[in-house]
């Protein structure tokens, strides 16, 4: 009886029996789950106060004492981007969370009310699909009023065509199956039909979209922060931080480089999660 027989018997696994089939999904899991723990409690992970200028320490390399280096006014960079995941991340929960909201009431009121009511509606929501996701969010930040939350809003704004398009696809699919049919001739009213027969069957594939588009809304309200719709400085936001850097990016290129990696890193894990999210809810 060989070792792997007896760890077997003993209930027990030996390490080189250990294999992880998914690397790509558990690390990126990691980092998800790492931003959200930055996100919730920043102060146990930053070093230093993401406003803690040091003029002395100003423009310092990566180093064990700053791993992230030092910006034009000493501060440690790591913790200004630790700090900056409240921001971009809330804000990107509350665009996806608004564009979900609105694009499945839209889609289930244009899917299943067909007709003069689902041609006005999609109408409307053609109209949103023709404008730039982007031009349309800083349009919105322009009239509300520049900061994080407004561009949280703006983007979950942008991103109710896209919700409410697949929303009324699922609608009309679901809308069309045998059950639905049976429950109708049963008698049971439109709401009935819609919240117990409709809905459930077709909000999978709209809650798969919603986690695809955190990872889209993470990196457009960056790209607000970085075009100065964000939230203003001195506050740590990502999309600031990589904006602010540019003047230094020939000398010090981790003010840019570093912030900027990060929002790749969380943006990509966000869309390997989501991916894997849509090929089991299939």
């Amino acid at each position: 009886m060989n070792t792997a027989t007896i760890y077997r018997h003993a209930g027990l696994t030996p390490l080189r029996l250990v294999r992880i089939k998914q690397p790509g999904l558990v690390l990126a899991l990691f980092v998800i789950a790492l931003a959200v723990l930055c996100a919730v409690a920043p102060g146990l992970l930053a070093p230093y106060g993401p406003l803690d200028a040091d003029p002395a320490n100003r423009l310092l390399a990566p180093s064990f004492q700053h791993l992230f280096g030092t910006d034009n006014l000493g501060r440690d960079v790591l913790s200004r981007t630790i700090h900056g995941a409240v921001l971009s991340l809330s804000g990107a929960t509350i665009a996806v969370s608004l564009g979900l909201s609105a694009g499945v009431f839209i889609g289930v009121l244009a899917g299943y009310g067909r007709g003069l009511v689902d041609a006005v509606v999609m109408r409307l929501i053609d109209v949103l699909l023709a404008v730039p996701n982007l031009l349309l969010s800083m349009a919105i930040v322009v009239t509300f009023g520049f900061g994080t939350w407004n561009a949280a809003l703006a983007v979950g704004v942008a991103s109710i065509a896209v919700f409410a398009r697949l929303t009324r696809a699922e609608v009309l699919r679901v809308r069309a199956l045998p059950y639905v049919e049976a429950a109708r001739g049963s008698g049971v009213g439109h709401v009935g039909i819609v919240f117990r027969h409709i809905l459930p069957n077709a909000i999978t594939p709209v809650l798969g979209l919603a986690a695809l588009q955190f990872g889209t809304a993470i990196l457009a309200i960056a790209t607000l922060g970085f075009l100065g719709f964000g939230t203003p400085p001195p506050t740590p936001e990502w999309g600031l931080q990589v904006a602010e850097g540019r003047d230094f990016l020939a000398f010090a290129w981790w003010l840019t480089t570093l912030p900027g990696l990060v929002i790749v890193a969380v943006v990509l894990s966000a869309s390997r999660v989501a991916t894997e999210i849509r090929r089991r809810v299939r």
